[in-house]
């Protein structure tokens, strides 16, 4: 079978996909963050994670993986609560994060490319994502192709956004230095992501 995806409809998603990975969500306030804390280097498995991640996620639940989520409502409030639950660790990871001197003496260090894509899974903001995005773009007609073209799509527009939002915490950085004004935007971004994940479980997919 041929791939329905035409033109218009590839340039529909292109423009989904970079207007839902660039707006602000649990990933990007915890790349902004990580890449203020730590630096973009350090980060850089953390963001290669959630770009790469979301994808492989977005090509199993387009070949029929959501279904549990759509139609097992136990299921999905598990979910709810298991991805809140862990969102709010981080929510307090990373308002706790201290200046440079004090995190390195206690040892901390970035999420890494397995916990970013692994994280991707009990985001709820992912799954509104993927299930919508493949509920709309992906007819059923060359499912394996029609998925595959959706990750990749996710993947360009992953790519930019977690290098941008990461970039965009390390210059938060260099403009507050390494002191409390990193604390501020730390404790900023985690009260964000608190309040975030509270939201999304109580206000999950219908």
């Amino acid at each position: 079978m041929t791939v329905s995806l035409d033109l218009d409809t590839l340039l529909a998603l292109a423009g989904y996909a970079f207007a839902a990975t660039w707006t602000p969500g649990p990933n990007n306030m915890m790349l902004a963050s990580s890449g203020a804390t730590f630096g973009w280097q350090a980060t850089l498995p953390h963001a290669m994670g959630v770009a790469l991640g979301f994808p492989l996620m977005f090509f199993l639940i387009s070949l029929g993986l959501g279904q549990a989520f759509e139609t097992l409502p136990a299921f999905r409030m598990g979910l709810a609560w298991l991805g809140c639950a862990v969102m709010l660790w981080l929510a307090w990871r990373i308002a706790s994060a201290a200046p440079t001197t004090t995190r390195r003496a206690e040892g901390r260090t970035p999420l890494s490319f397995i916990g970013a894509a692994a994280f991707q899974w009990v985001n709820p903001k992912a799954w509104v994502m993927c299930l919508s995005v493949s509920a709309a773009f992906v007819t059923g007609q060359a499912p394996m192709a029609e998925a595959a073209i959706g990750a990749t799509v996710f993947v360009a527009a992953g790519l930019s956004s977690s290098q941008g939002w990461t970039l965009f915490g390390t210059g938060i950085a260099r403009v507050m230095g390494d002191g409390i004004g990193i604390r501020v935007f730390n404790i900023a971004m985690g009260t964000l992501l608190g309040l975030s994940a509270l939201w999304l479980v109580f206000d999950p997919i219908a």
